[in-house]
């Protein structure tokens, strides 16, 4: 239970990619993190683009980013919508200024480049959006994951195995 202490948000919307917000939320619940899901409306049926479902647990307007350690944000399709929610920019903008471990993988550089935090980071994404990573001001590396500061990104639910052991190492420091 090497993250027994850690309070980890993730934020949902319809089609998220179910990998990569499935198998973040099994691993850091199996390391002992507490895991909560935000999204537009607490307590919502969210559906993935595969057929999985999740529950949403608090609202983004509810969360209080000085409440979690680090955030998670998932790919898919979801991430094209959240980056346009100015509720959710305003967590991705605080956790960044307090240095929160900020996890992104496949098109989940979208809510990065909205929000306004790759100015000079070092990054991948899916080899999709690599332009827009790099008009958002981010050295874009072609790599499983990539880990700048408090920000740790993957290209793609191939990558996952990669990823979270990234993601775990720095949030048990």
């Amino acid at each position: 239970m090497e993250l027994k202490s850690k309070n980890i948000l993730t934020i949902v919307s319809d089609d998220y990619d179910d990998l990569e917000f499935h198998y973040p939320l099994i691993r850091l619940t199996e390391a002992g993190a507490k895991v909560t899901i935000a999204a537009e409306v607490a307590g919502k049926v969210y559906h993935g683009k595969y057929g999985l479902k999740t529950t949403s647990d608090i609202s983004f307007e509810s969360v209080n980013p000085k409440n979690y350690d680090g955030i998670i944000i998932p790919g898919g399709w979801a991430p094209d919508y959240l980056r346009r929610l100015p509720s959710v920019l305003s967590i991705v903008r605080s956790m960044h200024q307090d240095k929160k471990i900020i996890g992104a993988i496949c098109h989940a550089g979208w809510v990065l480049s909205s929000a306004g935090i790759l100015k000079d980071v070092q990054m991948t994404s899916t080899p999709g959006i690599k332009d827009d990573m790099m008009y958002a001001g981010a050295k874009w590396i072609d790599a499983p994951v990539i880990q700048d500061g408090h920000i740790v990104t993957a290209r793609r639910p191939i990558d996952l195995p990669y990823y979270l052991p990234k993601l775990i190492e720095l949030l048990k420091k």
